[in-house]
């Protein structure tokens, strides 16, 4: 059978559902394929249960410390129900899934079961970017679309002999089912991902050890940052070695432990974990989705889009982690409300990555957006930097969370914002007020004009608003 509509989406993941509604609101009419459950990577392997897991890290890793409070558990030790912990984490996808599928029911959207995979020019189309749809039963639907979105997400990238092996080695996805925590692990990749599972694994009291290829964690993020973040990671007991590359081939599981060789700068050294979980990055899914019937590009593993994420065939467009732009989800939902207003003539300038969030979800949280201190200086600007310490906050002190810092990056010339860092207590939340100075282009100085309640832990951005131009009132 074959079926007309305004768009396909062929993708049911953040970027897909975001972009469907968008065009459902404008009246059109949206068919969603996705071969999986609605909802995607973030909701189902990814943003929503790993924080969801590391809630419960975070509650049990509080309960144990509860003395501090002036809490005294007096009727029994404080233990670990780890399946408790799993269905905690299923509840919390379920119930986000069940509202997704209500916003779909409610925009009149469309969502096919199934594996889409975009056609060449036919009869009912004249140019390619139909949809031929596999279903569950075997049987096919066609969608003929006007305009077309590519939204297949990503995969865990894996390292040559350390692909996923049940019972010992693991990605992301296998991470987030496990029946029972391991003993130890050895976490193979010092980034986001392998930062937030060292952060909740220690506080759930398994052995961790990270590894990084790289000097430091966190590459990409701030120095001062990725210090600090480094420092908190081991002042809580996990072992962490940079600026060391694994040898593939040495591999071996043996007896319950798995054991790898690697390279460092003092020499080889041996190291044993009873999992491994390998978190080296995501690749784009663009196999098997019928791109060679098209003039879509794809270059370097992922499709090529100009700034409003139309491919090289204009009612065609790839958005989220497939078309190789930064791999958040926020990042893919804006994608998705761009591409879909320009589809529908749409004024609206392509957008700018550099004002996009970044959210690390560790203890403590890490949380920044805008350029480093070192890309600033290497771009050529002459800058100047407030820094204050969570140390100067009462509402910290409260919280009993006192380690961190925010950290603004300013040109000293035209006084705009460049970037700022955060890493601390609920610095994931708190950055949300920088991001939108950076939309509005807001000096510091007009940052730091705004009231924040006290006592707040947003009352650091503020402060370290001041504090470029050495005005900070807390420290």
């Amino acid at each position: 059978m074959t079926i007309q509509c305004d768009l396909a989406i062929i993708g049911g993941g953040i970027a897909g559902y975001t972009a469907a509604i968008r065009a459902a609101q404008a009246g059109k009419k949206v068919i969603v394929v996705e071969r999986e459950k609605l909802g995607g990577t973030c909701l189902h392997k990814g943003c929503i249960p790993s924080k969801a897991l590391l809630r419960s890290a975070e509650v049990y890793a509080t309960m144990r410390k509860a003395d501090t409070y002036g809490i005294l558990v007096t009727e029994g030790a404080i233990s670990l129900d780890f399946p408790k912990v799993q269905q905690r984490k299923e509840n919390t996808v379920e119930g986000l899934y069940k509202g997704l599928q209500y916003l779909m029911r409610k925009h009149n959207i469309t969502v096919m079961q199934g594996s889409g995979r975009v056609i060449g020019p036919s009869i009912f189309s004249p140019k390619s970017g139909s949809v031929a749809v596999e279903l569950p039963d075997g049987e096919m639907e066609t969608i003929v679309p006007t305009n077309l979105i590519i939204a297949t997400g990503s995969r865990p990238r894996s390292l040559p002999g350390l692909e996923p092996k049940q019972g010992e080695i693991m990605s992301s996805d296998e991470a987030l089912t496990m029946d029972e925590l391991p003993q130890s692990i050895l976490i193979v990749g010092g980034g986001v991902i392998g930062v937030e599972w060292a952060s909740m694994l220690i506080d759930f009291g398994v052995e961790v050890t990270l590894i990084e290829a790289a000097s430091r964690l966190l590459p990409g993020e701030d120095v001062e940052a990725s210090a600090e973040l480094t420092k908190q990671l081991r002042r809580r007991g996990v072992r962490i070695l940079t600026g060391i590359q694994l040898k593939l081939d040495t591999y071996t599981y043996k007896d319950g432990q798995a054991s790898i060789t690697a390279d460092t700068a003092d020499g080889p050294v041996i190291l044993n974990a009873e999992r491994l979980l390998v978190s080296v990055g995501r690749q784009a899914n663009v196999e098997e989705i019928g791109l060679e019937n098209t003039d879509v590009r794809v270059e370097k593993g992922v499709i090529r889009v100009n700034g409003f994420f139309q491919t090289n065939e204009p009612h065609i467009y790839a958005i989220g982690d497939v078309n190789g732009g930064l791999q958040l989800a926020h990042a893919a939902a804006h994608e998705a409300i761009v591409a879909v207003d320009h589809m529908l003539g749409g004024k609206e300038l392509a957008p700018d990555h550099s004002r996009v969030p970044r959210a690390i979800y560790s203890k403590p949280e890490l949380a920044s957006i805008g350029l480093t201190e070192d890309e600033a200086r290497k771009q050529g600007h002459d800058i100047k930097v407030g820094k204050v310490p969570f140390q100067a906050i009462g509402k910290a002190h409260v919280l009993g969370e006192t380690d961190g810092f925010a950290k603004v990056i300013a040109d000293a010339k035209t006084n705009d914002v460049l970037g700022v860092h955060l890493i601390g207590p609920h610095a994931t939340d708190l950055l949300s007020e920088a991001s939108l100075a950076m939309l509005l282009n807001a000096t510091p100085w007009e940052v730091g004009q705004v009231i924040h309640p006290h006592p707040t832990l947003s009352e650091v951005l503020g402060e370290a608003m001041l504090a470029v131009n050495g005005n900070s009132l807390a420290f």
